[in-house]
């Protein structure tokens, strides 16, 4: 008997499948007990069918007549002496629907994904359109603020630098009909904790300061740019660092900047 041939045939899978005829079965059973080589194929399909199962469902543990039993009720396995008829069909059948169960679950832990990727994508979006509004709006504002500067009833101040820090600078743009004035503090040191600037207006003979307000937020302004009330008759401008919540009075050992009011 030409060995290899008759394991080549394809007859020791459809064995183990169990799909031949008795007849057939005790033939190759009577074979593997004759041919190592046979005995051996039979428990290598066996094998191959077992980790197959392990693949498919890990975690399991199988024997191969823990596994056949498991797919097809008590079904007896027969011994190389008696009948093979485990249904091979059914197996794969099982086998499959693991593999589709696996596919599904993993088909929905994308679809999950997703739909977090898109609810991610979607707040972007809203986070966006709030910026461009908020852009939008901010140059609303500042389109505003420079016609409001341009006006041509508007007086600008230059103040310059004083002693405390003479590198510092600052603008005044006062509309005496709407009794208003803008600050561009654009050139001062942001003030320390604890501490805030404040504007005033002067008289100069005699000197009579009358606070105007505090640049709040100071820090937190993008443009630098505060508008204060201003219905007194000023000669000038002058802007001190006071403790927070401002002072009655100027502390003029603190005073960043002055400017003074160009007669007309």
């Amino acid at each position: 008997m030409d060995v290899e041939k008759y394991i080549a045939s394809g007859i020791l899978e459809l064995y183990v499948a169990g799909t031949l005829s008795e007849k057939e079965n005790l033939e190759i059973a009577n074979y593997a007990k004759e041919y190592p080589e046979i005995k051996k194929e039979i428990e290598e399909i066996e094998a191959s069918i077992l980790e197959l199962s392990r693949k498919a469902s890990p975690g399991y543990h199988y024997s191969f007549k823990a596994l056949m039993n498991r797919i097809n009720g008590e079904v007896k396995v027969v011994d190389m002496n008696e009948k093979r008829s485990t249904p091979f069909l059914s197996y794969m059948g099982w086998a499959a629907s693991i593999l589709l169960a696996v596919g599904l679950f993993w088909m929905y832990q994308q679809n999950q994904d997703l739909k977090s990727t898109i609810e991610v994508v979607e707040k972007q979006n809203l986070d966006l359109e709030q910026q461009i509004a908020d852009t939008d709006s901010s140059l609303e504002q500042t389109q505003e603020l420079l016609n409001t500067l341009r006006d041509k009833n508007i007086s600008v101040i230059p103040l310059g630098g004083q002693d405390v820090s003479p590198t510092s600078y600052a603008k005044a743009y006062w509309n005496k009909q709407e009794e208003k004035v803008f600050i561009d503090a654009q050139g001062l040191p942001e003030p320390p904790d604890g501490f805030v600037y404040q504007v005033w207006s002067l008289k100069l003979s005699p000197l009579t300061p009358t606070s105007m307000g505090l640049l709040e937020d100071f820090a937190t302004d993008e443009n630098k740019v505060f508008a204060l009330n201003n219905p007194n008759e000023s000669e000038a401008f002058g802007i001190t660092l006071e403790p927070a919540g401002g002072s009655e009075s100027p502390t003029l050992e603190q005073l960043y900047t002055l400017g003074v009011v160009n007669a007309s």
